[in-house]
């Protein structure tokens, strides 16, 4: 397929404290979108910040921030978020039961 005429895939930005040491559960959460929703993102990209931010966002919108909501999102959470925003069709799996 040509890139040119392909749609445009939605792009998450996971925004993380390098102070805090907050990179390797950016990472991981990076790696579990990723895996989840392989053909329903274009991009998922990690960046340094400082002051204890963690932030998600998704085409540039605010979709989970540490300091608004409370900490931070357990996987499952932020999986059902994203998904209702690029695929509210798509089944999460063991994610979605409950427990």
């Amino acid at each position: 397929m040509n890139p040119d005429t392909s749609p445009l895939l939605p792009v998450v930005a996971i925004r993380y404290c390098t102070g805090c040491r907050w990179l390797l559960r950016a990472a991981w959460m990076a790696q579990e979108l990723l895996t989840t929703f392989e053909k329903e993102l274009g991009e998922v990209a990690l960046q340094p910040g400082s002051g204890g931010v963690f932030q998600i966002r998704i085409d540039g919108e605010l979709l989970w921030d540490r300091a608004r909501d409370g900490g931070f999102p357990d996987i499952k959470q932020l999986k059902q978020l994203l998904r209702d925003r690029i695929a509210p069709d798509k089944g999460l799996g063991h994610s979605e039961r409950g427990g």
